[in-house]
């Protein structure tokens, strides 16, 4: 399972592109959560990537792209669309979005993505979103994840396999919203629904920081370093299903000189039976 933030059209987008599926070429998922995917004139970045990977695909495009097409130098060149997608080996049964909520001034419509993915043994229910990244918007944030959580519970029935929330949630791992999130140090959004955090498992002597000033593109903001993406396992099926069994950071450098987003992407190995 992979989550990354794909950064739009901002930067040197075409040879992001590049490095970016060079990324993935090499990592060879099984599942891919995608935040901040652009479409524009017919293409999409996504289903340009399931095509040279030889994946199933599923978007969902943001209702307000206006707000984030005022920030393209380019923007007169035509109208480019932004939302999240999901890049799958295993077919798209079926596919719901969720409009985050927000007040009026930060309504850039963040969204929430599921995708039941039809792998051979069970279903897998996969979702991918992204979170307001408005600088003190915690309570937003909060409502957020608890709008989150309503739609994961409802949606993540009927399989062995736990549900597997993933994305760019803009937020440190000991903020309000994530520990709500995750109710394992906080109750729950949604009582009796808990995550862990897969980075639990990794080595604790690896480097987790998915935002760093190491890289150049988020170095622009002058902000600290911190780990914002996240790849969420619900409590492991019958048979240890959906286990994490290893967990890593991707794309966290340049590829042929160029970094292929402003986030490193988040790698998680799961158990199957």
């Amino acid at each position: 399972m992979v989550t990354w933030n794909l950064w739009w059209r901002f930067g040197p987008w075409e040879a992001r592109q590049k490095a970016i599926l060079s990324v993935l070429r090499e990592l060879r998922p099984d599942v891919v959560g995608l935040q901040e995917v652009w479409a524009a004139g017919g293409e999409n970045l996504a289903g340009w990537l399931a095509g040279e990977l030889g994946l199933h695909w599923a978007w969902s495009p943001s209702p307000a792209p206006e707000r984030w097409r005022r920030r393209l130098p380019d923007a007169a060149d035509g109208p480019v669309d932004i939302g999240n997608a999901v890049l799958s080996r295993w077919p798209v049964t079926e596919q719901e979005t969720l409009l985050l909520p927000a007040p009026a001034d930060l309504a850039d419509g963040r969204l929430a993505l599921y995708a039941r993915l039809a792998a051979p043994a069970y279903d897998v229910p996969f979702f991918t979103t992204h979170l307001t990244s408005a600088l003190g918007a915690v309570a937003v944030r909060r409502e957020q994840v608890t709008a989150l959580a309503e739609f994961v519970a409802d949606r993540r029935g009927g399989t062995p396999f736990p549900a597997v929330v993933t994305g760019d949630f803009n937020a440190r791992p000991d903020s309000d919203e994530i520990r709500l999130f995750g109710g394992c140090k906080t109750p729950s959004a949604v009582p009796g629904l808990v995550f862990r955090d897969a980075w639990e498992y990794a080595d604790p002597a690896a480097p987790f920081v998915t935002w760093t000033p190491e890289n150049p593109y988020a170095a622009r903001l002058l902000e600290p370093p911190a780990r914002i993406d996240y790849i969420h396992v619900g409590p492991p099926g019958p048979v240890g299903e959906g286990h994490v069994r290893a967990v890593r950071r991707a794309g966290h450098g340049p590829v042929d000189g160029v970094w292929p987003s402003d986030h490193a992407a988040v790698v998680a190995d799961l158990a199957t039976p």
